[in-house]
């Protein structure tokens, strides 16, 4: 059954860049940003982890912890790191455990064809591990900002 906000977070740990599984259970005592897009590389996933990366001090300073998670393996999240210089991880999905945990595989149409795909979502844990604020069917444009300033008040 997919989290709830209220609720909490089920650990999970799962194959992630920087050469070490991620454990959510890991990170208690600091808030933890999730947000799951859809590929590597493109355009609006290169922009929205630029946008996490800009901000990445910010977001620190509010004792919260960044990190994204998409079906693309980890040769291509160390890749799509690396080019686009990001100070944080990038969970691997490939079984879509993580996904589901949260909910976010769903019906997507692209060109006229149905596939099952990642809704662009963002998660927000309280330093306890309960989920604090979720955001699902993301528009890029100002996005993080918004992530930002919940991050900080709920570290106020």
């Amino acid at each position: 059954m997919p989290v709830s906000v209220g609720e909490p977070v089920e650990n999970f740990t799962a194959e992630a860049t920087g050469g070490a599984p991620f454990e959510l259970d890991a990170l208690r005592g600091q808030q933890v940003v999730i947000y799951f897009y859809p590929k590597d590389s493109t355009p609006g996933c290169t922009t929205e982890g630029g946008d996490f990366r800009d901000n990445i001090e910010a977001f620190a300073a509010a004792n919260t912890v960044v990190v994204g998670v998409s079906r693309d393996g980890i040769k291509s999240h160390e890749n799509f790191k690396a080019k686009q210089g990001y100070p944080f991880e990038l969970i691997s999905d490939r079984d879509e455990a993580v996904c589901r945990q949260f909910d976010v595989i769903k019906l997507k149409k692209l060109y006229g064809k149905e596939h099952l795909g990642i809704e662009r979502s963002t998660f927000l844990i309280d330093a306890e591990g309960r989920l604090a604020q979720e955001w699902r069917g993301v528009k890029v444009p100002g996005h993080v900002d918004e992530v930002l300033t919940a991050a900080r008040e709920l570290n106020a």
